[in-house]
């Protein structure tokens, strides 16, 4: 079977915005979809639709899916699930080989703020399976070739996770660069071990022959300093690794992942790194 991209729908499943891109990826990754409905989650069917809860509202997303599945020009699978995301995630992690699970913005108005960084951080906490995030605009740079890879200066080891952006570069003949932001409160590491700790995980094909290229900047809010290095590379995608104490429940507001899935207007993939 080939390798599948999961796609989290909203209750509303033909608004969800991330699908498409997914469903672009997955052509040149050769993998399938598979579109995950999930009736009792905040992200994916949220409380104030009751209406949907009913026997015919549920029959009616079910239906609506299985059509949108239908349209996609790659193969697609979709699955409901009674359990949580996460849950559901697990099972799928045992049973298929996953790229990564991919999330769009709510397709509902007045979504409480950070409801895609928790439900993400939720995620990353719970399944621990690479996170693709799709804003919901900034993402008509397809396919993404330049890909910026952020660092805070710390090794790290993203175990067999690296095949997501690996097969990503190798699959749309892309670049990755490195950028690391120095603050106020962390003292600023070496430039070769900044980059010592990306080529150890294997997630470029041979950084000798490409030598990777590091960008360093000084800003006082780390992630606002990615995100403006992101612009000014013009990158299409971003790819942040998620250490265990930064998607836990009590740092939410101090994560720096949480804040570049919140605020970035490219899409964002997260690699859970491995303690």
């Amino acid at each position: 079977m080939s390798p599948c991209l999961v796609v989290l729908t909203d209750f509303f499943a033909v608004s969800n915005r991330a699908l498409s891109y997914a469903a672009g990826l997955a052509v040149p990754l050769k993998a399938h979809l598979l579109l995950l409905h999930a009736r009792h989650d905040q992200l994916l069917a949220p409380d104030e639709f009751g209406s949907y809860h009913t026997w015919a509202g549920e029959e009616k997303t079910r239906q609506a899916l299985k059509k949108l599945a239908a349209a996609q020009a790659v193969p697609t699978e979709v699955e409901f699930s009674d359990d949580s995301i996460a849950e559901t995630v697990r099972e799928i992690i045992g049973e298929r080989e996953l790229l990564a699970v991919v999330l769009g913005q709510p397709g509902f108005e007045d979504a409480p703020r950070g409801l895609v960084a928790r439900t993400a951080m939720g995620l990353l906490r719970r399944a621990a399976c690479p996170l693709l995030v799709v804003p919901a605009m900034g993402w008509d740079k397809f396919p993404p070739r330049r890909l910026l890879l952020a660092v805070d200066g710390d090794p790290f080891n993203v175990g067999p996770h690296h095949r997501a952006i690996y097969r990503l570069l190798h699959a749309l003949k892309g670049t990755l660069e490195v950028v690391h932001i120095t603050d106020d409160e962390h003292e600023r590491p070496t430039a070769s071990a900044l980059l010592a700790s990306v080529t150890q995980n294997d997630l470029v094909e041979d950084a000798t022959d490409a030598p990777l290229h590091l960008h360093e900047r000084y800003h006082t809010r780390v992630a606002s300093g990615v995100l403006t290095e992101a612009a000014q590379l013009e990158a299409d995608m971003l790819v942040v690794v998620a250490r265990h104490h930064s998607f836990m429940g009590n740092l939410f507001h101090r994560s720096v992942t949480a804040q570049l899935i919140q605020e970035s207007p490219i899409p964002v993939l997260v690699l859970p790194a491995e303690d």
